[in-house]
């Protein structure tokens, strides 16, 4: 199935349908177990479904979405429970690990690095090598400017991948592979599950984080005003979007043209909507494109709406 509409069982249930699999475009990954199971599959709003997919024929891209309205649990998914490669979307998650192992005090204690613990894109940690940095600060800088360097200080905080995904284990995700660091975990080869997941389940770690109960409420705003405040999603989901609606993301790039941003949209006028937008295309080095993801963002508010 690549499309559908869900609603939480409480609903009555409606026979899900299946649609013919798509042909050209990037290749599908394996596909995973769903995050949740407690969703009934709903019939599918084709007029949704073929967007979709022109989307994905216009960008020769595959595009895996999960929208959910927290409000309803009615959700849009689309390609929702294959693989992709999460890249740098996995740094909200290890805010949010740090936060259930951490007090709110123990943020300000200081980290110190040298400058052989600096990799790729740090555009924060390379400023601060003199005097280190808080917790606090290197999660700031993961979140809201991908820093790379203080994503391997969060995973090497937490007990490195394994670690991170223990703590992603113990509030129910099943489904995400943590095998590498950065930049590694960001190669995205077709076919390869290390460090992967799905749609559906980024979504719902995000939600679980965010606004769920796996933090604390004072601890989940810590995070959420990270989220609000990150300066990588101007051109991704936050394009697609009513420009009154306040959104908290984390985007993610890799090689094969991956793009990806989860987020967490707050309405004026109704509950959040949590998103997973996932991209791949099929050549190492293609170009990645955010207006897939604006353009797929906004046909998920469309079919929520």
């Amino acid at each position: 199935m690549r499309f559908h509409l869900t609603r939480r069982a409480s609903i009555a249930a409606v026979a899900a349908l299946a649609f013919t699999p798509l042909t050209g475009c990037a290749t599908a990954d394996t596909t995973a177990t769903p995050a949740s199971t407690t969703a009934n599959r709903a019939a599918a709003d084709s007029a949704s479904e073929q967007e979709f997919q022109r989307l994905e024929n216009e960008f020769d891209a595959r595009l895996g979405v999960y929208a959910i309205d927290t409000g309803t649990d009615q959700a849009v998914a689309y390609r929702a429970d294959e693989r992709f490669a999460y890249c740098s979307t996995h740094k909200a998650f290890s805010v949010g690990a740090l936060l259930r192992q951490k007090s709110i005090e123990d943020l300000e204690e200081v980290v110190t690095y040298t400058e052989d613990d600096l990799i790729g894109y740090t555009p924060i940690t390379e400023k601060h090598l003199d005097t280190g940095m808080t917790w606090r600060e290197i999660s700031e800088a993961a979140v809201q400017y991908s820093d790379n360097t203080a994503a391997n200080l969060l995973f090497r905080g937490l007990g490195g991948p394994s670690g991170l995904e223990d703590a992603l284990r113990e509030i129910g995700d099943d489904t995400i592979r943590m095998e590498r660091i950065e930049p590694d975990l960001s190669e995205a080869e077709p076919g390869d599950i290390r460090d992967t997941s799905t749609p559906e389940a980024m979504a719902d770690t995000l939600r679980k984080f965010t606004l769920g109960d796996a933090l604390p409420e004072e601890k989940s705003e810590i995070l959420n005003d990270m989220l609000r405040g990150n300066t990588t999603g101007d051109t991704t989901i936050r394009a697609g979007v009513p420009d009154d609606w306040t959104i908290g993301d984390r985007t993610g790039t890799g090689g094969y043209g991956t793009r990806n941003t989860i987020a967490v949209a707050w309405r004026p006028d109704g509950d959040p909507i949590v998103f997973a937008i996932m991209s791949s295309r099929d050549k190492k080095n293609a170009e990645r494109d955010d207006a897939l993801i604006a353009e797929a963002t906004r046909v998920a508010v469309k079919a929520l709406s």
